[in-house]
């Protein structure tokens, strides 16, 4: 279950989370007490970002600018930024919504299967590893951006498309961690790091004293 309490249709007053909850789930159905949605997320994305209604029309108002910027960065660009920003952050939520978006705008299969894997694939040209490079700088490293990558996204994109690539990759990097952090859709998973218990009576046993035969 979201680390956080979900909102019931029964409670929703504000116009934009109704009418996003019409769209999604259908007029008359509850998305707490009866989940799911078309592509099989749970959709407790939704429901649980309807606890604050200035949240989510300024997430909703995010979702509709990357689709606007279509007239100006290539959607296929823009997809496989934001698919790697979902791998880069280890959100299996975004990044699996956004493997099925690069389908939908024209992206080979080849090139979805290698994007966990980009570095040492030849799937893909200049252009598309300067843009996986730079979803890699800014989803894991920061902001940390190498002048070689940038000087290959300036050889082939103006201003303008860089700062859409830019601030949309790191919006869906946020939407990434916010969701691993709430437990949101198919983020909603338990931490996997965990200590393994040894045997009894080997809890407090000195494994690297052991390798190296110290006492």
């Amino acid at each position: 279950m979201p680390r956080l309490r979900q909102v019931p249709r029964s409670e929703v007053e504000d116009s934009v989370v109704r009418g996003a909850y019409d769209r999604l789930f259908g007029p008359e159905r509850d998305p707490v007490s009866d989940p799911g949605t078309a592509t099989g997320t749970p959709g407790n994305w939704w429901t649980v970002f309807a606890l604050s209604p200035q949240v989510f029309r300024h997430a909703v108002a995010g979702f509709s600018l990357y689709q606007k910027s279509a007239d100006r960065l290539s959607p296929p660009l823009r997809e496989l930024a934001q698919t790697r920003a979902g791998f880069v952050v280890g959100s299996q939520f975004v990044f699996s919504q956004h493997c099925k978006s690069c389908r939908a705008v024209g992206v080979t299969e080849e090139k979805i299967e290698a994007i966990p894997s980009w570095t040492v694939s030849d799937a893909f040209n200049e252009l598309e590893r300067a843009v996986l490079a730079y979803a890699d700088a800014l989803a894991g490293g920061r902001g940390r951006v190498d002048d070689g990558v940038f000087d290959v996204l300036k050889s082939h994109l103006d201003d303008e498309q860089i700062l859409d690539l830019t601030y949309i990759t790191a919006m869906y990097a946020m939407h990434a961690v916010i969701s691993r952090a709430l437990r949101l859709e198919y983020d909603d998973v338990e931490e996997r790091i965990t200590e393994i218990a040894a045997p009894t009576g080997a809890e407090g046993r000195d494994v690297g004293a052991d390798i190296s035969g110290g006492s």
